[in-house]
């Protein structure tokens, strides 16, 4: 999410819409925002395919770190805080040619200054987890307005 267009002070639909280009291409629609859990899907095809077929792990990795900072920062958002990833580490745990895809994204760990955020990908016909990865984050104050 580019947090240049986003405003973490509301709770806002975190609509395609208002992400980044980059983060819109990824497709992530999230349909459920929470400080402990962020729950959305993605409809992969071609767009998000690599020259073999397959879907790009740059899609998940996107996926993960999009849904874990959404959820931390609506964590924090009432200290006047958000939050910002230091460490992401996405798995790729079988190759997928395209369909829906679901996200769920809780967090293992929640402290004042920074959060650990488990992110499930699976694929929405058979339930197998496509990916996962956590990601570490840090609560920062909100820039001024």
């Amino acid at each position: 999410m580019d947090l240049g267009q986003f405003d973490p002070r509301a709770t806002a639909p975190y609509a395609l819409s208002k992400a980044s280009p980059f983060v819109a291409s990824a497709g992530l629609v999230v349909d459920d925002v929470s400080g402990v859990r962020v729950v959305g899907h993605i409809e992969l095809g071609p767009d998000h395919f690599t020259p073999w077929g397959v879907v790009h792990g740059g899609v998940y990795t996107t996926a993960v770190e999009t849904a874990a900072s959404i959820g931390a920062s609506e964590a924090v958002k009432d200290r006047g805080e958000f939050a910002v990833g230091v460490h992401n580490g996405t798995d790729f745990l079988r190759a997928s040619n395209g369909g829906r895809v679901d996200v769920v994204a809780e967090p293992l760990q929640q402290g004042r200054v920074q959060q650990l955020w488990l992110v499930t990908i699976t694929a929405s016909d058979s339930g197998k987890t496509i990916a996962r990865g956590q990601v570490r984050l840090q609560n920062v104050p909100l820039p001024p307005r």
